[in-house]
């Protein structure tokens, strides 16, 4: 049995449907991810599983306990980082962490020395008597991290956690994801849209889109599954390569994406005089290795970025004003 179980999840916001008969199996100690667009339900099936949403449809449980049954033992063995910040800026960073851990019964001899721990953790020390409110996006977003463990759950949520930061404090907050599950052995639970951290941190991930489940497996396996390295090129008559280049046997499959063409190839270096033979005039050409971003548009049909994506989330925004 999983550390977390959903069969057939299912969560509407009046005519929409925002997560759609989700089947999700996840290990202890595993980093598992759902990848998709804002608006494609991540953070829906994250509130239902920490019992902050109500369920609609099938059935889910964390840590062995039923999420609509016992929610108060599902809160006991969770940790959550919530996507917008949470932490109360006209504290200081310690007053936080201090509070979180009397809110979650920890006893209070023990609070001080998880503090320290924690601090240590994130890189904090020296900044933690000073307001949140001084605090940069990262920090914050650290302090947030630690703050989700400092009661030591089996299980945290982290939705979106590096929103908004810039790549070299992502870079810092993946490491930290990193050393909290080698040292506490934590299941993680992330939601993210962007690739290279899906990629970068998750041990399994599921491709979410529209509420559903597209494709389920290891990023390695995932990519393999697209084929190759990709080929973009601008050739002529886009028209008429993509139907030349899907006839060749090396070519996993040809998409016209913004006025190029992505091709994945196999064995590229082998491969490549074919390639070009079938394109015809090319104005330019590059190689690139498989991402996730292909593996998305391969199983979607577009963009994880698409404003299709975004439209959908801009209605959901809608309808829970409507619904409230």
């Amino acid at each position: 049995m999983g550390v977390i179980e959903t069969h057939g999840l299912t969560k509407r916001f009046g005519d929409l449907v925002a997560v759609d008969n989700l089947d999700l199996d996840v290990a202890e100690g595993e980093i598992f991810g759902l990848l998709g667009p804002n608006g494609a339900g991540k953070t829906t099936t994250i509130s239902m599983l920490a019992t902050l949403l109500s369920l609609d449809g099938g059935s889910a449980s964390v840590a062995g306990f039923d999420v609509v049954r016992q929610p108060s033992k599902v809160r006991e063995q969770i940790g959550i980082v919530f996507q917008d910040p949470s932490s109360d800026d006209i504290l200081t960073g310690h007053e936080n962490l201090y509070l979180h851990g009397l809110m979650y019964g920890v006893p209070c001899a023990v609070i001080p020395g998880r503090i320290e721990e924690a601090l240590e953790l994130v890189q904090l020390k020296g900044r933690e008597h000073d307001l949140v409110r001084t605090y940069s996006g990262g920090m914050r977003r650290r302090l947030e991290l630690v703050r989700g463990l400092l009661h030591h759950p089996r299980i945290l949520f982290l939705d979106e956690p590096t929103l908004g930061l810039d790549p070299q404090t992502r870079q810092r907050i993946w490491a930290h994801i990193e050393s909290i599950v080698a040292e506490r052995k934590v299941t993680i639970i992330l939601t993210t849209h962007y690739m290279e951290e899906a990629d970068r941190l998750c041990d399994r991930l599921a491709i979410i889109d529209f509420g559903r489940i597209v494709a389920l497996d290891t990023p390695t396996a995932l990519k393999a599954v697209v084929g190759g390295d990709t080929v973009q090129l601008e050739v002529a008559d886009s028209t008429a390569a993509a139907a030349a280049l899907e006839a060749l046997e090396c070519v996993s499959h040809c998409e016209v994406r913004e006025g190029r063409l992505d091709v994945a190839v196999q064995e590229v270096a082998q491969n490549l005089p074919a390639v070009f033979a079938a394109a015809g005039e090319i104005a330019s050409f590059n190689v690139r290795n498989t991402t996730l971003d292909d593996v998305f548009l391969h199983y979607t049909g577009h963009d994880i970025r698409d404003e299709g994506a975004e439209g959908v989330a801009k209605h959901m925004h809608r309808v829970r004003l409507v619904t409230k």
